[in-house]
């Protein structure tokens, strides 16, 4: 959650992303050269990262720095799965 102060509040994947690579907030933090609570904080939106350091964290994902920051809130991965996060679905050609 970002904070309340912040007029610009950052969203972030990052918990969703360490848990697909099977990463802790400590593994992460070692690869960035930050502390675990760094980590922490950007997750919970407490702390708004570097440009630096955000290009860092996209780099252990592989990731360009949109897929894993936001300014908007990131719709559940479910919505992406089941089509509502682009619109409705394509309608299907005939004869298939």
């Amino acid at each position: 959650m970002p904070r309340a102060s912040d007029p610009k509040p950052l969203y972030n994947r990052l918990r969703v992303l360490r848990a697909d690579l099977d990463l802790s907030r400590a593994d992460l933090a070692a690869r960035v050269g930050v502390n675990p609570q760094t980590i922490g904080a950007i997750e919970r939106g407490d702390h708004s990262p570097s440009l630096a350091l955000a290009l860092n964290i996209c780099e252990v994902f592989d990731l360009p720095v949109e897929a894993v920051f936001s300014r908007q809130p990131f719709p559940p991965l479910s919505a992406a799965y089941s089509g509502r996060a682009h619109g409705p679905a394509a309608p299907t050609p005939p004869g298939r």
